[in-house]
Parts: structure tokens; sequence; C-alpha cells
């Protein structure tokens, strides 16, 4: 199947929000030393001061579901843009703890927007042969914002005046910020989304215009999956026949936050500098690490179509357990701390082979039309509610030693592997509304 002009436009566009949700997410580890000497936080307070964008991020990802449905992922990503380039401006100028938390609470709502409205949007326009890769472009887009955020920082730190580098550091974020808004407005809307709405015509012409192989056959099938009696009513999400999809949501995306992730990029400058590391060889080292990951997303994503997402997810289980667990022997016995950056660059491949890549995607394809939105949405809560809580905690605990959270990371590693090889389907080659029935869900449920 041929990729056309539009589709990849599209994609790309919406994948956008990937890299910001990415960017927002990492740039806080080059930050953290400067704003915790500033301010005189507490491990507490530090942590707090973190999980504030986070706080925004459940909340966005939380209600952004139902004006997703109602207007359009279009428009609300518009809306995710400009939450963006407020945040980015307000922290870069923020005058005080409060309006530095205020800010990073404003752009974690555009994260959590951009987390259920990018990939829905991808999965939606994409053709089911191709949807594997596209939608794993979002997750592509976040790890190469995270990459850009890394070296970033560490260009920065060279070349900024000291006290001012965090300053600069978030300001960046305005530069993609303006461009994703931009670029919004030379897409479409989603087909799915404009049948629900029984905007038919344009449907169809959006279907073909994506290069959508039978498009009369995927708008019958499209419209038998809303249902033929109430094809605009409001189903409710919390129902035993999607009782499934919940679960596999859920589970998927619980357990990308139980592996450490976003404790690692949130602390990642702090963790080398446990270790013994030197502010810029931390940076260093961050980069080393930012790349490391967006190879291993580029391999996923090559693979993901080919292999499916349930074998990436349990070999990447296998991985991150192991790298978790001599992480955290190291950290325990204060010895071979050489082999550190090793075993943080391991893990980081098998997550970003696995689980980074295959979340958003599994996320956006296990729900029927009828409530995706908020299916999404639900995923998503899901993810960033954990990820507050290990953000918040991971200082707390690693005072006390910092072996201890990853000892827990790698224990739920072992038990995602056991939970995908007995619950997780796979969903890769087949449409949207075939999985409907894959997952034993329909209409007479």
């Amino acid at each position: 199947m041929k990729f056309r002009g539009l589709l990849v436009r599209s994609t790309i566009t919406a994948a956008l929000g990937g890299l910001l949700f990415g960017f927002d997410t990492a740039v806080i580890a080059g930050c953290t030393h400067e704003v915790k000497q500033l301010f005189g936080l507490s491990e507490s307070m530090l942590g707090f001061m973190v999980a504030s964008a986070l706080i925004g991020t459940i909340l966005g990802s939380l209600f952004i579901g139902k004006p997703g449905d109602a207007y359009g992922r279009r428009i609300c990503l518009k809306v995710t843009g400009i939450l963006f380039l407020i945040s980015a401006l307000g922290c870069a100028f923020a005058w005080s703890l409060q309006s530095l938390i205020l800010f990073r609470l404003i752009g974690g709502l555009g994260v959590g927007g951009a987390s259920v409205l990018g990939p829905m949007y991808i999965a939606e326009i994409s053709p089911a042969k191709l949807r594997g890769r596209l939608v794993g472009f979002f997750q592509f887009n976040v790890v190469v914002g995270i990459l850009v955020a890394y070296f970033s920082n560490y260009l920065t730190d060279v070349w900024a005046v000291t006290g001012t580098a965090w300053r600069v550091k978030f300001g960046i974020e305005a530069v993609p910020a303006i461009l994703f808004l931009i670029m919004l407005y030379t897409i479409p809307r989603s087909p799915r989304w404009l049948i629900k709405r029984g905007k038919i015509e344009e449907a169809e012409s959006t279907l073909t215009a994506i290069g959508e192989e039978n498009v009369k056959q995927e708008m019958q099938e499209i419209v038998d999956s809303l249902g033929h009696k109430h094809p605009t009513s409001r189903e409710k999400l919390f129902q035993w026949k999607y009782r499934l999809p919940i679960f596999l949501a859920i589970s998927v995306a619980a357990f990308n936050q139980l592996a450490g992730i976003n404790a690692l990029l949130y602390y990642l400058n702090d963790i080398f500098r446990e270790a013994g590391f030197s502010k810029f060889s931390s940076n260093i080292q961050a980069v080393a690490i930012g790349v490391t990951n967006l190879l291993f997303t580029i391999l996923a994503m090559s693979l993901i179509d080919k292999i499916g997402r349930r074998k990436l997810l349990l070999t990447g289980s296998i991985g991150t357990a192991a790298t978790l667990a001599g992480v955290s022997y190291i950290f325990l016995s204060g010895q071979h701390q050489q082999f550190l950056v090793w075993l943080l660059i391991a893990y980081i491949a098998f997550f970003a082979f696995s689980s980074g890549a295959c979340i958003w995607v599994y996320i956006s394809e296990v729900f029927p039309n009828k409530v995706r939105g908020r299916g999404q949405a639900l995923g998503s809560f899901t993810h960033w509610g954990l990820c507050a809580v290990v953000s918040w905690t991971f200082p707390i605990l690693a005072k006390i030693s910092s072996g201890y959270p990853f000892v827990f990371f790698a224990a739920m590693m072992v038990l995602q592997f056991f939970v995908v090889l007995f619950f997780f389907p796979e969903t890769r080659g087949v449409s949207l509304e075939e999985l409907q029935s894959k997952l034993g869900i329909s209409e007479d449920n």
C-alpha cells in the first residue's frame, strides 16, 4: 500500500503533538538541580514541582475525550498547541515558584490532550495495514522530543548565562508549538468522526484523499460499527461488553509507567549525579540515552506491523526486568557504578522497543468507534495518573535508597510479562471495525 501525501502530512502534523509531549516531559530533567537550588526546595517539594505538570496532564487526558468527540480531534489539537505555547513562554518568564508550577500545569494540560487526541486521530485516518507504523510515528515523535530536550539542555548549559539556563530550556518549546499550530490548518478532520457526526460527503472525500482502497466498503463498516439504529447516540463506556478493551487499555498504560520510565526521564541527570557523574557528564549520558531511545523506537516501528504488538511487549518485559534488576543492584551494593550508564541504555532500548512503541498504538486500537474518544482518555488518564504518583514519590524513596524504586520497577515488569502472555490479543493487520468483533463486542452484547 502506498503512502499518500495527505496521509503523510496528517500523520506528521498530529505526531508533532507527540514531539511537544516528549519535549515537555524530558526538559525538566535539566532544570531540577537549578530550580531546587534557586527556590530552596526539599525532595518532597521538588517532587511536587515536577509532578505539577502531571496534575495538568491527568486533567487534560481525563476531560479531552468529550470535547474531542463533540468538536473533533483537529480543533481540540489546536487547543493543545496553544496550551504548549503558553506553558513554554510562561515557564521561561516565571517570576516565582507558584507561577512556574502554574505554567507547568498548563503545559501538562497540553500533554494530556495530545496523548489522547494525537494517536486517536492517526488511528482513525490510517489504513489497517499501515496503522501500527503510523500511530507508532506519534511515539517516534515523543522520543524525538525527548532527545531534542536532552540535547538542547546540554547546549544551553554550555552557552547560556549561569542562573538563566533553566529559563532558556523551557522557552525553546515555543518554536515547535508555533509550527504545530500552523500545520494543523493543513490537515482534514477524522473521517470516522465525520461519519459519526453525519458528514458523509466530507468523510468520503477524506478517505479517498488519504488512499483508502475501498472507500464504500470502509464507510459501510464504520457506519455498522456505530450502530444501525442510533449512529450518533451517546454510548456509555463502562459497560460489561467493553470489559476487555477497558482492561487492556488500563493495563498497558499502567505497566508503561510501572516500568519507571518517567522517573528515569524526569530525574535522569540527578540519577547520574547520585552515581558520581559530573553535571556536563550527566548531560552527555542523557543524550546517549535519548539517541538509544530514538534508534530502538525506529526499530520497533519497522517491526510492529510485521511481528505484532504482543511479541514486542513480551520481549520488552524480559529485557526491562533484567536491566532494572541490574540498576537496583548497583545502587544497593554501591559497586560497579561504571556499568550504570550501559544498563540504563539497555533498559531504554528494551522499553522503546516494546511498551514505548506499543502503548499509544494499542490503546487507540482496542475501543470501538462509539467510545474510542472516552476509551483513549481512560487509557491516557491511567498512564498519567500513575506517572504523577511515580514521579512525585521517586525522589522521596530514592533519598532512603536509590535502589528501592528500581527493585519495584523490575518486579512490575515480571508481572507485565505474564499479563501480556495470558490476556493480550494480537491486533496487527485488522481494521478498527473488525477488531470490534475479534474482542467479542457486538451490538447484541
